[in-house]
């Protein structure tokens, strides 16, 4: 069965061109140029990835991204005319997985479409592991001292509270997690859990660290969960 992309661009040649390359290279394609709209048909087309222009009628693709990643951890590619590193920022906080500045050429967005749904596709393969590994069905939970991760729910828990996590935050959490005690580096993160290949920056990596250390450290500052290898990247100790 052919995986299925939801195009949201307001531009019709744009849209044409993207729906064509896509449908090219097998992909089952549905199209939208309005925000709100675009909302109802991701929740009745199920695509296995959105590309989300940031400027639409109706309902601008930050808010739909916004709402979308509230219902949906399929990967979103955020495509704006605006080359803002604060658009950019803005995009990654509220949950895309990557963004694209027009122009850009129709081999890099093949690339980076390839490279989200093989990131989502390692994704479940992991989490299969890690239930595997547990083997507690229905209900499969991570613990580490005080800190709990719910692969059923999706819940991470500190001192039995729930965690407010982004999407991005849970996944890196996650694969932490399957390789506690190991070096990462940011690199390797970046391609496991963006699913980049390099294509990114691997600051991304050092943002979405800071963020899970402010939620899960007692002081941020001195971390000893999520410690630093000097010249080399991250460990998770647990």
């Amino acid at each position: 069965m052919p995986e299925k992309i939801l195009v949201v661009e307001d531009e019709p040649s744009l849209q044409e061109t993207l729906a064509y390359n896509l449908k090219k290279q097998g992909y089952e394609v549905s199209t939208s140029g309005d925000g709100r709209m675009a909302l109802d048909l991701a929740r009745s087309f199920q695509p296995d990835m959105v590309i989300l222009d940031v400027m639409l009628p109706g309902m601008d693709g930050f808010e739909v991204c916004r709402i979308l990643r509230k219902e949906t951890n399929i990967p979103i590619l955020m495509l704006t005319a605006r080359d803002d590193e604060i658009d950019r920022v803005v995009g990654l906080e509220i949950g895309a997985d990557d963004y694209l500045t027009k122009p850009f050429s129709m081999r890099e967005l093949m690339a980076r479409v390839k490279a989200q749904l093989r990131r989502s596709q390692i994704v479940r393969e992991e989490l299969g592991k890690l239930q595997q590994k547990i083997g507690e069905p229905p209900h499969e939970v991570l613990n580490f001292k005080n800190l709990s991760i719910d692969l059923t729910r999706r819940e991470v828990t500190l001192d039995g509270n729930e965690l407010a996590l982004k999407p991005k935050e849970y996944e890196l959490l996650l694969f932490f997690a399957e390789h506690r005690g190991q070096m990462l580096s940011r690199e390797f993160i970046l391609e496991r859990v963006w699913g980049w290949e390099f294509i990114g920056d691997s600051r991304t990596v050092d943002v979405h660290v800071r963020w899970l250390r402010k939620l899960l450290e007692k002081d941020a500052a001195l971390p000893s969960r999520i410690t630093t290898v000097r010249g080399g990247g991250y460990r998770f100790e647990g």
